[in-house]
């Protein structure tokens, strides 16, 4: 077991030095949480990189859009134009749904026999949630409380909120200087979850399955200081208020043994993003699918009553 722990707070190490490079900026949809929730007096800590693909961010950006950023951004002052709209259209789908990288560290504990609670640190985006489960044993590895092989199910409730800038990277950073782009979002994420454990009480792992519904709730505006609409400069856009609902469904699998998992994991979602309002009287609307596969490792820590 000391064996194990050691081997858990060295891949943990690895994977805080993996993260540093791949920041995230939405709030995070991966789900590697099982049916059944963490038993009363246990904790579960680990941690994910994934990898979020958004058709419609994808869409809206693109080699001609880089390259217009890149000399919009050498201009003392900006004609108002086409290429203006897309900006602000690219800088929005960033926002809302980007494509890169992304991590995550989470803690679980089991505050009552069907009740676990737990936080989440996106890099940038902070998760707090607590999950109920409705189907199977509430036993633990040593002490099981079903036969093997048994079915669980819940439903969780998350909450997350962050400060919404743009990923630090030459395209963006000069949409954000042209437009003076800021965002903020929270989140409520409900995942329901079924799985079938492997062993008693997930002592080799689980394979789990489930659907989603988030919904985003987003402020933005435009305070673009050189962007002029003939002799006229074109007006900050004041703070905006939105909100849009998202589907989705995954399917993740847990194996180990006892102490340390591994979880791959895939997510789709499907969102229609609503119509924003942009700079100059214009607006954009905007819909699409999201992929998010992931791969994760998660610790138990079983609690210390006999």
């Amino acid at each position: 077991m000391a064996s194990s722990f050691r081997f858990g707070r060295l891949a943990l190490i690895g994977l805080a030095a993996a993260s540093t490079l791949v920041g995230s900026c939405t709030a995070p949809r991966t789900i590697v949480s099982t049916g059944k929730v963490t038993p009363k007096g246990e904790f579960r800590v680990g941690g994910n990189l994934a990898f979020n693909v958004a058709t419609e961010t994808i869409s809206k950006t693109g080699s001609a859009l880089k390259s217009a950023a890149e000399e919009t951004v050498r201009k003392d002052t900006v004609g108002y134009s086409g290429t203006i709209d897309r900006l602000q259209v690219a800088a929005l789908a960033y926002v809302l749904d980007p494509v890169r990288p992304s991590s995550d560290f989470y803690v679980r504990y089991g505050a009552l026999d069907r009740l676990d609670v737990g936080y989440k640190y996106a890099f940038g985006s902070h998760v707090f949630d607590a999950a109920y489960q409705f189907l199977g044993p509430t036993g633990t590895v040593e002490r099981p409380g079903g036969p093997a092989g048994a079915n669980y199910a819940s439903i969780g409730l998350q909450f997350a909120t962050q400060r919404a800038n743009l990923p630090s990277l030459p395209f963006l950073d000069d949409i954000d200087e042209i437009l003076g782009f800021r965002a903020t979002r929270r989140d409520i994420i409900v995942p329901l979850v079924f799985s079938h454990s492997f062993g008693a009480e997930e002592e080799i792992g689980a394979i789990s399955y489930g659907v989603v519904y988030t919904h985003t709730f987003l402020r933005y505006g435009f305070e673009p200081g050189r962007i002029f609409n003939g002799n006229a400069k074109v007006p900050a856009l004041p703070q905006q208020k939105t909100n849009f609902p998202s589907f989705g469904g995954f399917v993740n699998a847990k194996f180990g043994y006892r102490y340390a998992y591994i979880i791959p994991s895939l997510g789709i979602y499907y969102q229609n993003y609503g119509d924003y309002k942009l700079l100059n009287n214009k607006s954009a609307s905007l819909s699409g699918l999201t992929v998010v596969p992931s791969i994760g490792l998660q610790f138990r820590i079983p609690s210390s009553r006999r």
